[in-house]
């Protein structure tokens, strides 16, 4: 079989071309991938905003944290035989969750603090770590990690 590397449509991409003894070809999505960290609030009393400096390696960063609305999925039943359709909806959970973008973040101990309405520091020790959102043949992308905030606002990794 002749294969045509100019043909960049993933129609075109075939076990075939993938030459004798390689395994079938798998298809990754073109998806970007933040590195960063996540912030979730499930008791936001008094809180409306976020300021997340992290630090390692004697470097550090700060970056405000965008809150909004936490949401999860509630399924709705399904009726019908198998080949029925179900669904889902999101419903706000009374919570807030954010991301920061950290740039350069490492798979390593990096010690975060965060400053709600108050300006008050909350600290965490956390490590982030790279991920296989995709599947093992698809590669790593990250890395990310997952803060919550207690109920005093105390920081623990998700």
């Amino acid at each position: 079989m002749r294969c045509i590397p100019w043909i960049a449509l993933a129609a075109a991409v075939t076990a075939g071309c993938a030459g004798p003894g390689a395994g079938p070809e798998v298809a990754c999505p073109a998806i970007g991938y933040l590195t960063g960290i996540s912030l979730t609030i499930p008791q936001p009393a008094g809180i409306s905003r976020a300021t997340l400096d992290a630090c390692w390696r004697g470097q550090c960063v700060t970056r405000e944290v965008v809150l909004g609305p936490d949401t999860t999925s509630v399924a709705s039943p399904c009726t019908g035989g198998p080949d029925s359709a179900c669904a889902a909806s999101m419903v706000p959970t009374g919570g807030l969750r954010g991301f920061a973008e950290v740039p350069g973040l490492p798979a390593e101990p990096v010690r975060v603090t965060v400053r709600f309405d108050d300006g008050k520091p909350h600290t965490a020790d956390i490590t982030p770590a790279y991920s296989e959102p995709h599947g093992a043949a698809c590669g790593k992308v990250g890395p990310q990690a997952q803060l919550v905030a207690g109920p005093d606002h105390e920081l623990r990794a998700a």
